[in-house]
């Protein structure tokens, strides 16, 4: 009897997915339900999506009446927005604003696909704090997000995280102002340092800094997210090992924050909006503003308490968190905090 030759298995000639389009299914989401059920189910964002944060607890605090106008000072991906609008039920009229030319005119579509029209929403690429240009007389109620969306995040082409290869770009904007991989030109080592500190409370801060200036110095560019990663990388490379992984990964976080609240000046950005609040609200109106970092949250409490000792503000509450339940089905929301306020 003739011995059965072994025949080797033939391999898989189909490629593992290489760009951001092929991998994240998730972003054809008429194709592909199932699959972003799943992924939810898992306590994490589909990519190209973005999660709303707290809106029960926005709701209930603005208890939106009909015929009120309003404004999403963050429109994003348009979860608030979409809730608000329900609330509203085709009466009254919320105003939106976003700096994203790339994600606005998105939200715009989808917007429409729950069924609302522009007798329910206007949307105003705006920056928000110039949101004094929004021909209104007043608003019933403002909110405000301040975290950065996931379809920002999760694009490698925005460059928002080391966790994907793209250029160490950072704009909300990206046809405006220049990219943080040039700010990083610009800046001295000591102003490294501070934007560090200020921007993100980073405990490496005088590490990545001298280790920016030296890969400078070198002749070396930092031109993408993986770049700037592996900057950080050797300035930590003294951590004890048995930290080292999880002081990287916090550290390159911070980084990230720190740079792209400079060259989008959130700061002045936040300062401008919460002094313009107040003159545009109506009386009883209502703000509420989520912040994600100490940074903000010191902003938005400040000027909350400011204007409550001007006799402006009648009632400021905060900071509220999130529940353990919606942090363990979205960890992104986390760092949250929800700081509101009423107008007298």
């Amino acid at each position: 009897m003739e011995e059965k030759k072994y025949v080797r298995r033939k391999r898989y000639s189909g490629k593992y997915p290489k760009s951001f389009e092929e991998k994240y299914k998730e972003k054809q989401p008429e194709k592909y339900q199932d699959l972003i059920q799943h992924v939810m189910e898992k306590g994490n964002t589909p990519a190209g999506m973005h999660r709303p944060i707290m809106v029960d607890e926005i709701l209930t605090f603005l208890n939106i009446k009909p015929n009120q106008i309003g404004l999403d000072a963050t429109l994003g991906y348009g979860g608030h927005s979409k809730s608000i609008l329900e609330k509203l039920n085709h009466t009254g009229h919320l105003h939106a604003t976003d700096v994203d030319p790339i994600e606005l005119p998105k939200t715009k579509k989808r917007l429409i696909s729950y069924g609302f029209t522009d007798h329910d929403f206007t949307l105003h690429h705006l920056n928000f704090r110039d949101l004094d240009q929004i021909p209104v007389q007043g608003f019933d109620f403002i909110i405000a997000d301040l975290g950065v969306s996931s379809m920002q995040i999760d694009d490698p082409k925005r460059g928002f995280t080391y966790k994907s290869s793209g250029p160490l770009d950072l704009r909300m904007n990206p046809e405006i102002g220049i990219p943080a991989s040039v700010r990083l030109k610009e800046l001295s080592q000591e102003e490294i340092e501070g934007m560090l500190i200020e921007n993100a409370d980073e405990i490496y801060a005088k590490e990545i800094a001298l280790e920016i200036t030296k890969t400078r110095a070198k002749g070396e560019t930092i031109e993408t997210t993986k770049d700037l990663h592996e900057v950080i990388k050797r300035a930590l490379n003294k951590v004890s090992k048995s930290t080292q992984e999880e002081a990287i990964k916090k550290a390159s976080q911070r980084t990230f924050q720190a740079l792209r609240i400079d060259v989008n000046h959130e700061y002045e950005a936040l300062f401008d909006l919460l002094e313009k609040i107040p003159l545009l609200l109506n009386p009883g109106g209502k703000v509420a503003i989520l912040t994600f970092h100490s940074g903000e949250d010191r902003l938005v409490k400040k000027a909350f308490q400011h204007y409550q000792r001007q006799g402006i503000y009648s009632e400021i509450f905060g900071p509220d968190l999130p529940s353990l339940d919606e942090i363990r089905d979205n960890p992104r929301a986390r760092s949250a905090k929800l700081r509101c306020a009423i107008h007298i």
